[in-house]
């Protein structure tokens, strides 16, 4: 990941601070949910260094506001567990995501995440920050983000807009236990893209299916195992239905 100062900075508690570079956020080219930014923490030994293995370490996360002041000492200590053994340089922050929606949900959580950035113990640098304004178009006066979700290059700690073609295997399943276990329902509905109504009835329509899934998709209390094979596709390597 890239080095170099910073001019401008913000103190931190305990001698850390959350620094970042002057001019180019509305360049940036990465981006998250609506109301929902995205934030992918990394730890790099230089210029294009991977996000994993020896060179470093990347954590991308999905941050909805429901606990900031605990999930960004975890995304810290997360990043830093595996970071440690590689003698990395510096921690880099990239924030991308929200639009400038009605209720100014985006700005309360880009605010917040900030905010608790600023307070850990480490020298963190922002190096995107697209975010809110940044990244909100308008259409038929409705706002919209420009970019819904990023992804990470593992090995070129590449960061780009994301757009899966395959979602990968159970994913109505998998959407199921993230619909019933919070609030996860749009709290921008307009924002949505064109498949998000059909995602949530089909998902619904899976959980009245199977209300108790355990034994049924679950023979044996055992985990569905999946593996990619040499052209790419997911199979099964484990029981179930």
């Amino acid at each position: 990941m890239a080095r170099g100062g910073a001019k401008r900075s913000g103190a931190g508690r305990g001698g850390g601070r959350l620094t970042w570079p002057g001019g180019g956020l509305d360049d940036a080219t990465a981006g998250g949910r609506p109301a929902r930014p995205s934030a992918t923490v990394g730890c790099g030994a230089g210029p294009g260094a991977p996000a994993s293995g020896g060179n470093g370490a990347t954590c991308l996360t999905h941050c909805d506001g429901s606990d900031t002041k605990a999930e960004v000492p975890l995304i810290m200590s997360s990043i830093k567990s595996f970071s440690e053994p590689a003698e990395c340089g510096r921690l880099e922050v990239h924030l991308v995501g929200g639009f400038s929606d009605d209720r100014q949900l985006s700005q309360k959580l880009t605010h917040q995440l900030l905010s608790e950035f600023d307070k850990q113990d480490d020298d963190i640098h922002l190096v995107t920050l697209c975010v809110t304004e940044l990244n909100d178009r308008e259409e038929n006066e409705n706002h919209f983000p420009i970019i819904y979700g990023i992804a990470v290059n593992i090995k070129t700690a590449e960061i780009y807009r994301a757009s899966f073609q395959d979602r990968g295997p159970e994913e109505q399943l998998r959407a199921a236990r993230a619909l019933a276990g919070g609030p996860s329902l749009s709290t921008s509905p307009l924002a949505e893209p064109p498949h998000f109504v059909e995602h949530i009835r089909s998902t619904l329509m899976f959980l009245k299916k199977f209300p108790s899934p355990e034994n049924i998709l679950f023979p044996g209390n055992k985990a569905l195992l999946y593996k990619k094979n040499k052209d790419g596709l997911w199979e099964k390597i484990s029981p179930g239905s």
